[in-house]
This record gives C-alpha cells, sequence and structure tokens, in this order.
C-alpha cells in the first residue's frame, strides 16, 4: 500500500487537475452559445439560397455552368472538417470514421480537401490524397474562411482534378449529440419541390446564376464551419465535465485509501508500543 504522503501528493495532482477541466467545461459552454446563436442565425439564410438557387435552375432548362456540369464520375473530392486541437472526446474520431466509410465505400479514386489539424495528420501517412489544407481558423469561423476554401473547391473541380464534391462536417443537434454529415457540393444540383410558373428575372438568368452559385457554395460551406465549430464546443463541454467527474470520484477513492493508509499506520504504532510494553514486563 502506497505512503500517506504519497496518496496525500497524488490527492493534490487530481485536485489540479480537476480545476483545469472545469475551467475547460466553463470556457467551451460560453463559446458554445456564441456558436450556437451563429448556427440558428445562419440556417434560414443558406436555406433560402439554395430555394433562390434551385428554381433559377429547374425554370432555366438551357442554363450552362461550370458549377452545373454533369461528368463521368472518375475522382470524387471531399471536403473534411474537423478540429485543430482535441480535449474533444470522439468529436474528431466519428468524422475521420464517417469520412473513412464514405471514402471506403466509394470504389473510385478519392481525395481530400482537409479543413482541421486532425483530419489532416490522420489522413496524411494514409493512402487517400491530400489536396489542399486549412488550418488555423480558431474558434471563430468567418466567412473569409469559408470563402478561400469554396475558392479552391471550385478550383479543383473547374480544372478537372475532381469530378464531384462532398462535404464532411459535423452537424449540431445539441450539446450532447453531434451528427457527422455528408452534403453534395458539386455539381450543384436543383433540390426540393418543383418550381411552378415562370419567372422574369433583373439583370439575366445567366447574370443571376454565375452570382449565385459561388455565393450558395460560400454559404454551404460557412455554415459547416459554424456547425462543426459549435459541434465541437458542445463535445469538449461534455468532455471536460466527464473529465471533472472522474477526478471528483478519483479523489474521494485516494481520500479513502489515504485515511485507510493512516489507520494502519496508527495500528501498527499501537502494537509496537503495546508489543514493547509487554516486553518490558
Amino acid at each position: 500500500m502506497a505512503g500517506v504522503g504519497d496518496i496525500r501528493r497524488r490527492i493534490h495532482s487530481v485536485t489540479n487537475m480537476q480545476q483545469i477541466t472545469k475551467a475547460m467545461k466553463m470556457v467551451a459552454a460560453s463559446k458554445l452559445r456564441k456558436s450556437q446563436n451563429k448556427v440558428l442565425a445562419s440556417r434560414p439564410y443558406s436555406k433560402q439560397v439554395q430555394a433562390v438557387l434551385s428554381r433559377v435552375v429547374q425554370t432555366e432548362k438551357n442554363l450552362r455552368h461550370p458549377l452545373l456540369e454533369q461528368r463521368d464520375v472518375k475522382k470524387v473530392g471531399y471536403v473534411l472538417v474537423t478540429s485543430d486541437r482535441g480535449l474533444c472526446g470522439g468529436f474528431n474520431a466519428n468524422l475521420i470514421r464517417k469520412a473513412k466509410s464514405v471514402i471506403n465505400a466509394q470504389e473510385k479514386e478519392s481525395a481530400l480537401i482537409a479543413v482541421g489539424r486532425k483530419g489532416i495528420d490522420f489522413f496524411l501517412p494514409r493512402d487517400v490524397k491530400i489536396l489542399t489544407q486549412f488550418t488555423g481558423l480558431g474558434d471563430d469561423p468567418h466567412y473569409e474562411h469559408a470563402s478561400q476554401i469554396a475558392d479552391e473547391v471550385i478550383h479543383q473541380f473547374t480544372s478537372g482534378a475532381v469530378d464531384e464534391v462532398y462535404l464532411i462536417y459535423s452537424k449540431f443537434v445539441s450539446v450532447l449529440t453531434q451528427k457527422p454529415s455528408v452534403q453534395k457540393l458539386l455539381p450543384i444540383e436543383p433540390y426540393g419541390e418543383k418550381a411552378n410558373g415562370s419567372y422574369l428575372y433583373e439583370p439575366s438568368p445567366e447574370e443571376m446564376l454565375s452570382r449565385l452559385l459561388p455565393l450558395y457554395l460560400k454559404s454551404q460551406i460557412y455554415s459547416a464551419l459554424l456547425e462543426n465549430k459549435a459541434s465541437e464546443m458542445g463535445a469538449k463541454m461534455t468532455a471536460m465535465d466527464a473529465a471533472t467527474q472522474n477526478a471528483k470520484d478519483m479523489i474521494a477513492k485516494l481520500t479513502l485509501e489515504m485515511n485507510r493508509a493512516r489507520q494502519a499506520a496508527i495500528t501498527t504504532e499501537i502494537s509496537e508500543i503495546v508489543g514493547g510494553a509487554s516486553a518490558l514486563e
């Protein structure tokens, strides 16, 4: 059995760790609230851009644009969004597992546009080619980050490096639930119910489409970055809460062990005293 001094030092060490995890939980909770507000604010805008784009594409059948081009799929690109840092439970592991399952199920050649250090570190030594890396987005992703990623996605698609592009990110459901999701980005396809009636466009449908398509792509990626960051903070908050509770349980266990060690030491001393007194008689 360890000595009382050793156990006391372990209790002190675990207590310090508990204070750190508790502080990290509070920081994650504060950042989660900000990220959650941004997610809720971005969803209506993203859906509206999708709706407008869908109406334009469905009503104007003869429109042509490089981002709408359907071609034989030989190589598939995936935009994988992970975090730069850990300490968020199984958040990154779930995203990487989702990406692996999607890539393995795809019989065609695959390539990655990796956003986040964790995804890069996992896939870099493996067979999947990483076309571009994006790191250092921080805890508050900006629209400029999404714009840079979208420009790279457009370049890879229009140059013929990839024939389809999918987005893999974590959709924020609640603090306890984050859902790894896959969304098709390119070629852009209309969604939802078929548009009825005819529309008059100002400017022309072609010019409107040339503006809408990049905007749509950037809005989808920006929304995914916000969803992913809110999911990361929710996972980190949950993980730090669990770590704090584990530290509390360990302190209680070590305290009990220290009391037993102290009682054993006292019993031994009493036995020695009694034995010494008996020997003197």
